[in-house]
């Protein structure tokens, strides 16, 4: 079943014309990865899909065949729209147990990410659950920004570089993470730049250039990824 349909969208910021007439699918407990080049569209084009920014001048928005384009942001995750934008989104004042109770949702909807199976997906947080977000480091305040995210209990994720300057084993711990979001039948609408990180756990590729989808892929293997890679990325 698909969860949303993004068709032919095109969006601007101010004058400079961004994305230009996109299409993809995300169906349940899939992963679909868009890699490409700074500067190509890709924040722009999820922040089109959550709702933030200006609105797409053409092209809709589908979720489980209900055109939501005109939705505003919040309404969007209600329904079961996550996102998780760049850099370290949480309450630094407040403590990491905080950070997820102000994003819980209510106690008499049943959730697929209730906060003792985020503290045991996230060992680190659950020793810190006491703690200031601003003493957690970098990493440690990714994490917590992906758990505040599950806990609103979307049914597609929709993320923005999740692994942008993390070390390897931070970048482990959210790659356990999109697995164990897979297994619950939840989409995954992955941008990134790190390109193993993303041919590893993706069921779809695409590749974005100067606001456009260039090509696809689906299911590739090591030696398919590298080729994309060289050809599209430069890497």
């Amino acid at each position: 079943m698909a969860e949303f349909d993004v068709r032919d969208i095109h969006a601007y910021i101010g004058d400079s014309y961004v994305v230009q007439g996109i299409s993809l699918t995300v169906t349940e407990g899939r992963t679909v990865a868009v890699l490409g080049r700074n500067g190509v569209g890709k924040t722009s084009l999820l922040r089109a899909i959550v709702g933030l920014g200006e609105a797409p001048r053409r092209g809709s928005v589908v979720w489980r065949g209900r055109d939501i384009t005109a939705l505003p942001a919040w309404r969007r995750a209600r329904i079961g729209i996550g996102y998780l934008s760049q850099g370290h989104r949480v309450f630094t004042s407040l403590s990491v147990e905080e950070n997820l109770r102000i994003a819980e949702r209510s106690a008499t909807t049943k959730s697929a990410w209730p906060r003792a199976r985020l503290y045991k997906l996230f060992p680190l947080l659950d020793e810190r659950k006491t703690q200031l977000a601003t003493s957690l480091s970098g990493g440690q305040q990714k994490l917590l920004s992906i758990a505040r995210m599950l806990v609103g209990n979307p049914r597609v994720v929709v993320m923005d570089e999740p692994t942008e300057g993390l070390a390897p084993i931070m970048v482990e711990h959210v790659r356990n993470a999109l697995e164990a979001v897979k297994e619950t039948g939840c989409g995954v609408l992955l941008v990134e730049q790190n390109h193993q990180f993303a041919g590893a756990i993706a069921d779809y590729v695409h590749i974005m250039q100067s606001g456009r989808f260039i090509d696809g892929r689906e299911n590739l293997d090591p030696a398919a990824l590298r080729q994309v890679a060289e050809q599209y990325l430069g890497a």
